[in-house]
């Protein structure tokens, strides 16, 4: 591999205004999940009348991927209170409810409604359209070997265990 095909090392003697962004694969992932991002919460926003965040947390309380605040944060990568704000808006709209657990009196559950639940059983069709867009073109072998360079990269920070299964159809939404 060359200097400059090398993922992470800069090249000796490059400046900033020579730099490449356009090649930059961090640059290219960040503006990949903006425009997914965006289209989704365009989605969200005329259909279900939330944002894109607030679906995607219902969903994941719906999947049983998180069930508390906290696992919401760590998952989303974002503060506490600022998640603990956004759950405060969806209860007040009556999409979830906080539920103290019965094994341990310090933790707080987070339950849908039933409208809750009915709102996050849409997110799967928005995001498979959302994918189905930016995939375009994309040969189910070239979906199946771009998620398993994206696990590959989540492996190397988050370790096997936090990527989930390798398994895959090729289907854009999974």
């Amino acid at each position: 591999m060359s200097d400059s095909d090398s993922p992470s090392r800069l090249p000796p003697g490059l400046s900033l205004a020579a730099y490449p962004i356009n090649d930059s694969v961090g640059y290219l992932l960040s503006r990949v999940r903006s425009l997914m991002t965006n289209l989704v919460t365009q989605r969200t926003q005329t259909e279900l009348g939330i944002t894109g965040t607030q679906a995607s947390m219902l969903f994941m309380l719906a999947v049983g991927k998180c069930s508390t605040a906290a696992e919401l944060a760590r998952e989303y990568a974002i503060d506490a209170s600022a998640v603990t704000r956004l759950l405060d808006r969806v209860e007040k709209r009556g999409l979830l409810s906080r539920v103290r657990s019965h094994e341990d009196r310090r933790v707080v559950q987070l339950e849908l409604t039933d409208e809750g639940r009915e709102l996050a059983e849409r997110m799967p069709e928005i995001f498979i359209s959302v994918l189905d867009t930016l995939l375009a073109g994309f040969t189910p072998e070239e979906v199946g070997f771009l998620k398993s360079m994206l696990r590959r990269i989540l492996s190397n920070y988050c370790g096997e265990s936090a990527v989930g299964g390798a398994g895959g159809t090729g289907n854009p939404a999974q």
